[in-house]
């Protein structure tokens, strides 16, 4: 924050996020520590290119302004996302009771006599904001993943391990060793519960599997009882022929 004796300006610096076609702004906040009111205005290397919102204004005493910098939309970016473009703020005190329909050029004229403070800023390009992580599939907002069970049963330690690791390490310092222990106690059962059911299925196939071997032993049986009844019938039939 850069203090003089009428304005205080904060940043020094306009920062913009650059992104190609998109309006980016950023802001300044001018204080007023005086008992005095303060005209302001502000200028640029580049007027066609930048939005200064409001460009002039009254700072009333022991108050403070914000003034809204918008970048057009850029169709390219520029060479090693370096800008040269500049800002100019100058200030002055003026009467009291004035206000901002009542500044004009001559209010910042140093030939006229006035004594204008001036402060340059300058322009930086920044990198966006990444966007937040997305959220693990299969798991709620504020709980960790859970492990997945394979095809042949199996508990998948990957996924246990990983998505552990990742919510421990959300965790504030002094709740990792107590919430770790519980997370680790509410996977272990769950990975032993899942074992369980896996194991429950594969009884429940292999009764199945005898249960069907039994009815084919069952089938085959009463068609050589069948069988054998008609050789004893035909048989007694031609004897009595």
């Amino acid at each position: 924050m850069s203090t003089g004796e009428l304005l205080g300006i904060e940043p020094l610096e306009l920062k913009f996020p650059f992104e190609l076609k998109k309006q980016i702004s950023c802001s300044l906040q001018l204080s007023n520590k005086t008992d005095n009111y303060v005209a302001f205005k502000v200028k640029t290397t580049n007027p066609k290119k930048y939005c200064v919102r409001p460009n002039s204004g009254i700072v009333l005493p022991r108050s403070t302004c914000d003034v809204i910098v918008t970048m057009q939309a850029q169709k390219e970016a520029p060479l090693d996302m370096q800008c040269k473009d500049k800002f100019l703020l100058q200030s002055v005190k003026a009467n009291d009771g004035v206000a901002a329909k009542d500044i004009n050029a001559e209010m910042f004229s140093k030939e006229a006599g006035h004594v204008v403070e001036e402060c340059k800023l300058r322009v930086l390009y920044v990198s966006p904001p990444r966007p937040p992580s997305p959220v693990l599939e299969g798991s709620e907002e504020g709980s960790p993943p859970r492990g997945s069970v394979s095809d042949n049963g199996n508990v998948n330690g990957t996924d246990l391990s990983t998505g552990t690791r990742a919510f421990v390490e959300h965790l504030d310092p002094q709740d990792k060793t107590s919430e770790a222990v519980a997370l680790i106690s509410k996977l272990t059962d769950e990975r032993n519960n899942a074992i369980q059911q896996n194991n429950k299925l594969r009884r429940e196939l292999e009764l199945l599997r005898c249960q069907g071997n039994k009815n084919r032993s069952g089938a085959s049986l009463m068609f050589v009882i069948i069988v054998g009844l008609l050789g004893i019938l035909l048989g007694y039939l031609m004897k009595k022929t």
